[in-house]
């Protein structure tokens, strides 16, 4: 009895077993794709990117090409690398700090060896970066210097005081022959001149990049101000903030504070109105009164 119940189960109308059949030939199938069909999704290409990536080695080479042009270097003073640079170059902090240090005292070096010495770089270092060291020109010629030195403290011991030439009136060729002079300190020097309209104080001197102690000695020896020159003095009173952010003495944000301080009180009387004024040059209030006008 159990037998035949059973068996019921297994009875199937003609439809049914052609619907069974269909289905198991779908498993089947299903199953040959599963296992012989790769599934994995094709990346379209686009145009768009098939370009780019054509380029991409061109990208590539410019970055490097850039990247290279970046770190040449250029002939420059040691004396005068900054933390930066010295970074660059491939020094360490204790090495930079050396050459600070040694700077604090208002020294130079004047040869690679002597770099070397102060900071204590390493020979292959110092072979690197030592081609682009370029000393001023009476370091290079210190030699002809000296005999020029010689000789002329020889002649003015034979004629006793020096003559003294107004600075104003110095050529490059008068610059050139004080010691620790080149051509390049020597146009910087007129051209601080043409910048001015003229010196009217030695000490301005101090303004000029590059000068030493030691040379700025010997200038003073040599030079002087004989009398002040035709200035083209700037109406203080009137002046714009352009003409007067123009001024060496004056950067922009003193102009301003001098236009918005006259402004408020009324025209500067003299240079004492003006020393009142935050973040004036006190210490250089007689020579820049030289060329303003306050009438």
């Amino acid at each position: 009895m159990a037998f035949n119940t059973i068996k019921d189960y297994f009875k199937f109308t003609r439809e049914q077993r052609t619907g069974v059949v269909v289905l198991f030939g779908i498993i089947v199938i299903l199953q040959l794709v599963y296992f012989f069909v790769d599934f994995n999704v094709i990346e379209k290409e686009y145009s768009g990117k098939q370009k780019w990536l054509s380029l991409q080695s061109q990208i590539d080479a410019e970055k490097i090409e850039k990247n290279n042009d970046m770190l040449k270097n250029y002939p420059f003073n040691p004396n005068f690398i900054s933390d930066y640079k010295g970074y660059k170059l491939g020094m360490s902090v204790k090495e930079i700090d050396r050459l600070l240090a040694f700077r604090k005292n208002n020294k130079f070096v004047n040869s690679a060896k002597e770099f070397q010495n102060v900071t204590k770089v390493s020979d292959s270092l110092l072979n690197a970066i030592a081609p682009f060291f370029k000393f001023p020109d009476w370091v290079n010629h210190k030699k002809e210097f000296k005999d020029y030195k010689n000789f002329s403290n020889s002649v003015f011991a034979k004629k006793g005081k020096i003559v003294k030439i107004d600075i104003n009136q110095a050529t490059q060729e008068d610059l050139i022959k004080i010691y620790g002079i080149g051509e390049a300190i020597s146009i910087r020097i007129l051209a601080q001149k043409e910048k001015l309209g003229g010196f009217v104080s030695m000490d301005q001197l101090n303004d000029v990049w590059g000068l030493s102690p030691e040379v700025i000695t010997n200038l003073n020896a040599h030079f002087t101000i004989v009398k002040l020159p035709n200035l083209n003095k700037i109406d203080i009173n009137n002046a714009s903030l352009k003409e007067l952010s123009q001024f060496f003495y004056f950067k922009y944000d003193l102009a301003r504070q001098i236009v918005k301080y006259r402004s408020m009180n009324g025209n500067f009387e003299n240079i004492e109105d003006l020393i009142k004024i935050k973040g004036f040059p006190v210490e250089k209030a007689k020579i820049i009164g030289l060329y303003l006008d306050f009438n």
